[in-house]
This record gives C-alpha cells, sequence and structure tokens, in this order.
C-alpha cells in the first residue's frame, strides 16, 4: 500500500517550472495552430476527384409531381440513384417575387429573398430533409444561384435599395429582355458581401455541394474570383457557369464547368438546316483547344429549352438518341433534364403549374443507366482529365458517321453515331481502333482485327469498351 505525503517544493524550483510550462504549451498552441492551418489549406486544397465521374440532373420541382414539393420529389430519388444519377441541380428553391411576376405562379428566377425556401415547395426543415436523403443515398445536391437580378419586391429593394441599377429617373433597372427582373449593381462592395454571405448561408445550413450559376457571363468575372475563395472556407464546392467558354473564356478559371450553348445552336441547325457534318466536328476541336483546366456540360434538353424552343425531339428529330449517347460520351459532364427518362414530349409551361405526365414506364430509364453508369466508371470517359485523350475517327462515311475513341492507359471507349438521316454502310478506317471491344449495350464482343464494317439504320448509334 502506497502512502502520499505532502511534498514541498522550494519557490525557485516553482518559478524554473512555470516557465518550461509556459514555453511547452506555446509550443503546443503553435503546433495545433499550424496543424489547423494546414488542415484548412488541405481542405481548400481537397481535389473534387467526384466532378471527373459525375453527371447533373436538373429537378424542375413544380412541375416533377403533382405536389409540386420537395417531400413529393424525395420519393422519387431511389429511382434516379438506380438510374445511374450521380448529381441533383434543384431550380432556384427561394420565394418568387410578386409585384410584376409572370404567369400566375411567377418565375423561379425572380427572387423575392435570397435567404429563405419557396413556401410552393414545403419548409425549410422539408428542404434539409431531402438534402440529408440526397446525400445518404450518395447524390450531390447542387442549387441554381441567381447572382445578376432579382425579382421587384425583392426584400434588398426596401432594405438596400442601393444594391441595384438605377435608370436616369432613379427607378430600378429592368434586366434586358425580361420585365420581371431588375438587376444588381456588382460596382457595390457591400451588396458584393451581402451576396457572398447569402451564399454561405445554404452551405451552413443546408450543407448543399455547390452551385450551378445562373446567367454567370453577365456577372463580372471578378465577383466569382471573390466569392469563390470565401465561400468555400466552410467547404469544398463544385461551381458550374451557365456561359459558354468559347465567348467568354476568362470565366473558365473561377468555374468547374461551362456550358456548350454554341454546340446546342450549331447541331440543332445541323439538323434542321442540314449543315455538313464537318461544322460540328471543328466546333468540337474548339472545345477541345480550351483544356481541360475546366469542364464543358453537355446536354440536348434543360428548362429553357424545353419551354420556350421545344423538347429535345423537336429539334433533333431521328438523331436524338444519338445525341444524347454524345452527350454522356464526349469530355465533360453530362447534363439531364426531368422527365427524359420517359420520355417528356411536351413542353412545359414556365409561369404556370404544368406537371411532367408520368406514366410509370420509364422507356428511356435503361438506356441512360448503361450509359450513365459507364460514364460514372470508365477511366476513358472521366472529364476534364488531361490522362484521357479524345480522338475523332476516320470512316468511309465521314460526312454522315461521327466516331471517336477516347482512351486513359489500357481503357478505351469507343462510340459510333449515325448522325444522317439515312441508312449508311461504313467501316472505320483508322489505327487508332485494334483489339476485341465489348458493346455496352448488347453485351457482345467485336473484334476489329477481323473487320470494323457497320450498317446503320437512321437514329442507329454503338458504344464499346474495352
Amino acid at each position: 500500500m502506497l502512502s502520499c505525503f505532502p511534498i514541498t517544493i522550494p519557490i525557485f524550483v516553482k518559478r524554473e517550472l512555470m516557465k518550461k510550462l509556459i514555453l511547452i504549451a506555446i509550443i503546443g498552441l503553435g503546433i495545433i495552430s499550424c496543424a489547423t492551418q494546414n488542415t484548412a489549406k488541405n481542405m481548400k486544397d481537397l481535389p473534387k476527384e467526384w466532378k471527373h465521374t459525375t453527371n447533373i440532373y436538373e429537378v424542375n420541382v413544380r412541375q416533377y409531381t403533382k405536389e409540386g414539393t420537395f417531400k413529393a420529389f424525395e420519393k422519387e430519388m431511389p429511382r434516379l440513384k438506380n438510374m445511374g444519377i450521380r448529381t441533383l441541380w434543384f431550380m432556384p428553391i427561394t420565394p418568387i417575387a410578386q409585384e410584376q411576376k409572370k404567369g400566375s405562379m411567377g418565375s423561379p428566377y425572380a427572387a423575392a429573398d435570397y435567404t429563405s425556401i419557396n413556401p410552393e415547395f414545403g419548409t425549410m426543415d422539408d428542404f434539409k430533409h431531402m438534402v440529408n436523403e440526397a446525400h445518404r443515398l450518395g447524390f450531390k445536391v447542387i442549387i441554381d444561384w441567381v447572382a445578376n437580378h432579382t425579382g421587384w419586391d425583392h426584400v434588398w429593394t426596401k432594405t438596400h435599395p442601393e444594391f441595384y441599377l438605377k435608370d436616369p429617373d432613379g427607378s430600378f433597372h429592368r434586366a434586358s429582355g425580361m420585365d420581371d427582373i431588375i438587376e444588381l449593381d456588382y460596382k457595390n462592395p457591400e451588396m458584393r458581401l451581402a451576396m457572398i454571405d447569402a451564399m454561405k448561408f445554404w452551405i451552413k445550413e443546408t450543407d448543399i455541394d455547390g452551385f450551378r450559376c445562373d446567367l454567370a457571363s453577365w456577372v463580372e468575372v471578378d465577383f466569382w474570383e471573390q466569392a469563390r475563395p470565401e465561400v468555400e472556407k466552410i467547404k469544398p464546392l463544385f461551381w458550374i457557369g451557365e456561359y459558354d467558354e468559347l465567348e467568354n473564356p476568362e470565366y473558365g478559371k473561377v468555374f468547374d464547368a461551362s456550358y456548350s450553348w454554341k454546340w446546342m445552336h450549331k447541331s440543332e441547325d445541323y439538323y434542321k438546316k442540314d449543315l455538313p457534318l464537318q461544322e460540328l466536328k471543328d466546333l468540337l476541336i474548339q472545345y477541345s483547344n480550351i483544356g481541360d483546366g475546366s469542364m464543358r456540360a453537355w446536354f440536348t434538353t434543360n428548362h429553357d429549352e424545353n419551354s420556350w424552343n421545344g423538347t429535345e425531339y423537336e429539334k433533333y428529330g431521328i438523331i436524338t438518341k444519338p445525341m444524347a449517347v454524345f452527350s454522356v460520351t464526349w469530355n465533360g459532364i453530362p447534363l439531364l433534364y426531368s422527365g427524359q427518362e420517359l420520355p417528356n414530349m411536351k413542353r412545359l409551361e414556365f409561369f404556370e403549374k404544368d406537371p411532367i405526365e408520368w406514366t410509370n414506364t420509364y422507356q428511356m430509364a435503361d438506356f441512360y443507366k448503361v450509359l450513365l453508369d459507364l460514364k460514372s466508371t470508365s477511366p476513358a470517359l472521366r472529364g476534364g482529365d488531361p490522362n484521357v485523350g479524345t480522338y475523332i475517327l476516320n470512316t468511309t462515311a465521314n460526312d454522315k458517321i461521327f466516331a471517336y475513341l477516347r482512351k486513359n492507359g489500357n481503357d478505351e471507349v469507343l462510340v459510333v453515331l449515325n448522325m444522317s438521316k439515312e441508312p449508311v454502310d461504313f467501316s472505320i478506317e483508322d489505327a487508332n481502333v485494334s483489339g476485341v471491344f465489348k458493346n455496352v449495350f448488347t453485351r457482345m464482343n467485336k473484334n476489329f482485327e477481323e473487320g470494323k464494317n457497320f450498317s446503320f439504320k437512321p437514329g442507329d448509334y454503338a458504344v464499346f469498351e474495352k
């Protein structure tokens, strides 16, 4: 048994001991401080690996279900996960301004408040619950961010009217061509800080994973350069901007991905006006020359295109499926819109309630699942990865057939598309293609050493992996 007795320590020993303890504490704090700073730096620099293999599915909450709510959409998420969807993009979820609104319900792009929920969709708790469930299922979640403008009765019009551009008569400045929205003044530093705080709100409160930035190039690029590092002090995020990098290259230094508007318009003209296929190939070379520091999003439809310019079938007719195959397999990020898995054959109203006409038969779901799963798993389909080479191939029908190979080490994906309105017999005559590939749709092998011949009907496509 041990006995404990009080020990008397001389005063000078106590002083020396205290000095050493203080020194140790200071050193310890310094180590902790450095470790904290390094952790923060590592978090900031954490590579968003998932952006190279992801796809994006745009959710139109208003039209997705009869209820038009977060709770109703949440029930659809397991189906979308099974289809291979990786990232959910929600069109604006903020309240809609009532003054000068369009239609009976207004545009979700005319915000009344940046930091609250549109009651049409439910409550903030409903949104948080949906995001948590999405994360549990393995989705990433991004929200639409409308930084260029607000609605006429946004809370800032009353609390901070100086945040807005003004006409000579002192009235708020309408956005070009849109009567229901007014533009913000990005020369106002206080407005910029308020906008950044509003973006931070959604990260802190709901743990979303990024932003789809509406009309990104209508906002000065130096705002995005200011905003991104500030917002990402909370966590690394994914940023896709609505702009075309061929037209606004400076924005590519800030955003992970951009739109491919020139491609969309050119490909529609190609089909409707019978343009030469070479014009599409030349445009793709221009996009490829941008490099892999940023990515392009490829799509056949979205909310604007569907409502204002028609469905993907109106735009592309018989080559709709080949265009969809291209969107998933070319270098970049595939972007899908609500209802494409049906397929949706109607233009959805924008300012009124007009639900998608679901049939519980998702005719295109298996088609997209094959493609999206391949995109997610094949090293050869990684977007924005300099290790991946993309090669446009020579065929005996270059004016009708678009064939290309994507290659990453020993992994290869071969895509062959009939971009014409007629049957085509052709062969691939390109040294880049050799060996045995498996057709990802039929699961049949094709040995290209034994022949590179094809016979395609209008609308045909083939995707092979090796």
